[in-house]
């Protein structure tokens, strides 16, 4: 059994795997998660990813946290590899595995049939030159025409997939679309969660934890990150709230603009995961809020 925990960021997708997993140790059967957010891979990448301090895991054993430095590129396909190993690995021990996170790109790699096509050097490097001198309008624009599929579930704004989705196309020959999660084969067996939230409630949650994110030491954390090592990756460089924090040690935002900013962007981040999310067949929808999630979950689960 596999269990995937997911839903928009703020919706308390980790609250909900520890409270499950609490459940599971009274009937004797131990609980591990595995993270599926990508910016908690990252090492030092703590308070603006809201990733948990071992100290607040309650002891349930954690996978897939803090497994590159922010150097590094993250990569789906590698992902799907390292997370089904664990993931097969819990379960060839007689445990439960709970996928969590709030990645749809990488949560689909692990619970469906998802091939990967390869990758050309010299195809990629021509693509990010142009994403980096013409901005991701102009490579939306460009796949709308060749795959408007894949233009329309990748948006404007995310220009790390958009390359990848007009290299695949040049590589291959084929809709980007083609090399997309089949949501209708999955790799195990796996009971889906879904947390939701009403909008203006969510919005309100996402705006409190930005400010939240800022008094907790953000913008130090960004500091010591430029400090501490090797220049960040393009991936960890761009992360909401990481981007702007590091725009305001610079000098380019205020504060407060910084903060609104990072709000901003978070708000379309969070409307892009409910978006994919409701695509999942047999997910099972929980209100983040209501006191009896755990029990509806087991009663699920049980079912």
């Amino acid at each position: 059994m596999l269990i995937a925990i997911v839903g928009a960021t703020g919706t308390g997708k980790s609250g909900l795997s520890l409270d499950l997993a609490d459940s599971f140790a009274a009937r004797g059967i131990t609980a591990e998660v595995v993270n599926a957010d990508a910016m908690q891979f990252y090492r030092g990448m703590d308070i603006g990813t809201a990733k948990l301090p071992v100290e607040e895991r309650r002891g349930v054993p954690h996978h897939m946290l803090d497994v590159l430095a922010v150097s590094d590129e993250a990569s789906v396909a590698d992902y799907q590899v390292d997370a089904r190993a664990i993931i097969t690995d819990i379960q060839n021990r007689g445990a439960v595995p709970i996928l969590v996170g709030g990645s749809g790109l990488y949560v689909s790699s692990v619970l469906y049939d998802f091939q990967f096509p390869g990758t050309d050097p010299v195809v990629r490097e021509r693509l990010e030159a142009e994403l980096v001198a013409s901005g991701p309008g102009m490579l939306h624009r460009k796949l709308l025409e060749l795959d408007p599929a894949a233009a329309a579930a990748i948006g404007a704004s995310n220009g790390r997939r958009l390359v990848r989705a007009l290299e695949v196309i040049e590589i291959t020959g084929e809709p980007f679309g083609s090399g997309l999660p089949d949501e209708n084969a999955t790799w195990t067996a796996t009971t889906i969660l879904g947390l939701t939230a009403p909008r203006d409630e969510l919005v309100t949650r996402l705006n409190e934890r930005v400010v939240g994110m800022w008094r907790a030491g953000l913008v130090a954390e960004a500091e010591a990150l430029l400090a501490d090592g090797p220049p960040l990756g393009v991936t960890a460089s761009r992360a909401i709230g990481y981007a702007q924090a590091i725009a305001q040690l610079r000098g380019e935002l205020t504060e407060a603009d910084a903060i609104e900013q990072t709000a901003a962007l978070t708000r379309r981040y969070a409307r892009r995961q409910v978006g994919w999310f409701k695509r999942y067949p047999a997910t099972t929808w929980l209100e983040y809020d209501d006191p009896r999630r755990v029990e509806s979950a087991l009663a699920r689960l049980d079912g």
